[in-house]
């Protein structure tokens, strides 16, 4: 695996812990507006493909799930790596980018002129 994949799913706490934070990645990167419309198909086209009738392959029950995975494997994979990094530092809490949800409203900002007097 690449050193990247290390850094986008926190290895402590477990796989149910791994698989929330990848869950709310892509949620997050699929709200997010800086992320290209067509790289969003790829999570939205696997899910249709879940719960069509259609099987590419009949015979291989596990072929849903594989096809789900690897979707979610590759939007995250084609995400621009710094938004990737933006939202993975939000959902564990680290300021590492940032500091700041990149979803969240922009905090009050203040407005105003200085003059440097003589």
């Amino acid at each position: 695996m690449s050193e990247k994949n290390d850094r986008i799913i926190p290895t402590e706490g477990g796989v149910l812990s791994a698989l929330t934070s990848r869950f709310k990645l892509i949620v997050r990167l699929m709200m997010d507006p800086r992320v290209n419309m067509l790289v969003k198909l790829l999570p939205i086209g696997s899910l249709v493909y879940l719960i069509s009738p259609i099987d590419l392959m009949p015979l291989f029950p596990l072929d849903d799930a594989a096809i789900v995975w690897l979707a979610t494997i590759a939007f995250v994979e084609l995400c621009p790596p710094d938004i990737v990094e933006e939202h993975m530092a939000a959902i564990t809490g680290s300021s590492q980018v940032t500091g700041q949800d990149p979803l969240e409203e922009e905090s009050e900002v203040i407005d105003a002129e200085f003059h440097e007097e003589n």
